[in-house]
């Protein structure tokens, strides 16, 4: 046996597949024995060493570019190359680039943040309401209850389980940090009568929402501010923060911690909801380097440990991890079956490599959600800003978990 045919036999092995490669001669390598679930096909000797040199990173940006074909279903592939520890193969030669990504990339800098979140949150209203949920468009992990089949009520469920968290009611000013489309906002107010502020530095959505707002006659009650999270400079009843603390950055983290705790009054009661791991880990380099420039996966410990340096006491914390691969899996289906209508967007913008960088963004993350070894989470944390009593929130989760409730008025 080969060198290259015994690291192929290996690698079955530990994914418990088989699957095979073609060489750019046409030679064909065997990994496994059986019928191969997939298959990868080389047409350059570069796209060949860039995988040998630089593991998972090397494979997909040949195969971003066409010099690499994937035969098969691409989940199928994802999923085995979790199970085998290839996405840890080369960590020398990607841990370099990730941390310079990190560096160059940081959110410290206000103006760099605001790059950061326009190169991902400015595609267009257009673009992401083609496969995000209909007409809310929440761009974060949906809440799916027993016997939810559609992504438009696993998204209204999610927003109401919020609420319920919050216990969000009508009078109370709550202010929701990286608003986005301003789902939030709408349904809370829909469900609650709770009057929203949102803050969000994107200009694309800031500006396409004000037009919401203002279509809907809801401009004189829910408002959005262009603005860092961290240049609020007012004080709310409750704090919701949904997909924000993962744009902080390693070396901001107590920074935008102190800003949500700045955020309320005393007594005051939050929300954060971020995908994280248990403890400190590095940071998939694919996505900061083509999907979410400045991105930061935090440790939940390292968060509750700063939110307990900022006044925060935590209340309650759920992962809803489980929750996130179902998410992803129905935008992955609806990003491919309407790729024909996206790209006719704009085709310059959206051409066959950005479909494949987005093909393997949502399909290989709800792949790393479900993977029996992948070790990142979806949580939300309940806090308050100081003690909480008896009277200022309930001792039991009787009020969260009120099968087919919606929020409270």
């Amino acid at each position: 046996m080969t060198p290259a045919a015994a690291v192929l036999a290996e690698l079955a092995r530990r994914a418990g597949l088989a699957f095979d490669v073609t060489l750019p001669g046409g030679g064909r390598l065997a990994g496994g024995e059986g019928p191969p679930a997939f298959g990868l096909q080389f047409h350059t000797e570069g796209a060949l060493a860039a995988t040998l040199l630089r593991g998972h990173m090397g494979l997909l940006e040949a195969w971003f570019d066409g010099h690499v074909d994937i035969v098969g279903d691409l989940g199928t592939a994802i999923a085995a190359a979790l199970r085998a520890g290839f996405d840890l193969q080369a960590s020398l030669v990607n841990g370099v680039e990730n941390r310079l990504l990190e560096r160059s990339q940081s959110n410290r800098d206000r103006a760099q943040a605001k790059r950061n979140a326009c190169a991902h949150y400015d595609l267009g209203e257009p673009f992401y309401r083609l496969w995000l949920d209909d007409p809310l468009k929440m761009y974060t992990c949906a809440y799916w209850r027993g016997g939810t089949t559609s992504l438009e009520q696993a998204q209204r469920d999610k927003i109401d389980h919020v609420c319920r968290k919050l216990r969000l009611a009508r009078g109370e000013r709550f202010v929701d940090i990286g608003c986005g489309f301003g789902g939030f906002m709408l349904r809370a107010w829909e469900t609650t009568g709770a009057v929203g502020t949102g803050i969000n530095t994107a200009t694309g959505q800031v500006q396409w929402l004000r037009a919401e707002l203002a279509q809907r006659g809801l401009a004189e009650t829910l408002t959005v501010r262009e603005a860092d999270f961290r240049d609020v400079g007012e004080r709310f009843d409750k704090v919701v923060s949904i997909g924000v603390l993962e744009h902080a950055g390693r070396d901001q983290l107590d920074e935008v911690i102190q800003a949500h705790a700045d955020c309320l009054h005393a007594g005051g009661i939050g929300m954060l909801h971020f995908i994280g791991h248990i403890g400190p880990r590095e940071t998939e380099p694919f996505i900061r380097k083509h999907v979410f420039p400045g991105g930061w996966i935090p440790a939940l410990s390292d968060a509750l440990q700063a939110m307990e340096r900022c006044g925060l006491e935590v209340l309650d914390v759920e992962n809803l991890r489980r929750h996130y691969a179902l998410t992803l899996d129905a935008w992955a289906q609806r990003f491919a079956e309407r790729w024909p209508v996206i790209q006719a967007l704009d085709p310059v913008r959206f051409d066959e490599r950005f479909r494949r960088i987005w093909t393997v963004y949502l399909v290989g993350c709800a792949e790393l959600f479900r993977s029996p070894v992948g070790c990142t989470h979806l949580f939300q944390v309940l806090f308050s800003k100081g003690n909480a009593t008896q009277r200022s929130y309930p001792m039991t989760r009787d009020h969260v978990h009120v099968a087919g409730a919606p929020a409270t008025r």
